[in-house]
């Protein structure tokens, strides 16, 4: 019998909190429900203790109709957080905010790693890419918390394109974080 993954028939994911089916209550312990016609062989007497039932697709070939992934441009910013902190928003929002501030082609990729292992607990770092190799732009734990969006843009900015102007984000703190040329220019 042909695996239910190869078919495209493969069987939905087990409920991540038992509850009631559309059959009625979940009894502990139940097998999963499956869509009719769709079924999971058992696996053969020497397989071992079951396993679940893992459905993933194959990585697309590059030479499959010439589909091939996209090179990552540079700059490159990424942003690597302790997942288990919780700090997935966080990430995102300044992922977003980075990006309205610096459109590709200033910014060809915005990165967001998760960390979740006990030696990167509390980690929050940023780093970009300029094609020379990875340079730390901020650091929670040596910063000393979380970095303002305003220096986190200077900073960034002072790497992309130092003579860019920020707007608001340049007035009382630009010739603190850099960027000799807009402060020259306001004074």
């Amino acid at each position: 019998m042909p695996d239910p993954c190869e078919t495209g028939a493969c069987p939905p994911p087990e409920p991540a909190f038992p509850g009631p089916t559309p059959t009625g209550p979940r009894p502990p312990n139940a097998e999963p429900v499956l869509p009719p016609g769709v079924s999971i062989p058992p696996p053969p007497a020497s397989a071992g203790p079951a396993r679940p039932v893992q459905c993933v697709a194959p990585p697309p070939a590059a030479d499959a109709a010439g589909i091939a992934p996209p090179a990552l441009r540079t700059p490159h910013v990424l942003i690597a957080y302790c997942d288990r902190c919780r700090w997935s928003p966080r990430a995102s929002w300044t992922q977003t905010e980075l990006f309205l501030t610096f459109p590709p082609p200033l910014i060809g990729a915005i990165t967001l790693q998760p960390l979740n292992t006990p030696e990167t607990g509390g980690q929050f770092r940023v780093w970009i890419d300029t094609g020379a190799g990875f340079q730390l732009v901020w650091d929670r734990k040596t910063e000393g918390g979380f970095p303002e969006l305003k220096v986190l843009k200077q900073r960034i900015r002072n790497v992309v394109q130092p003579d860019m102007g920020l707007g608001h984000s340049d007035v009382g703190g630009k010739g603190a974080a850099g960027g000799a040329a807009a402060a020259e220019a306001a004074a």
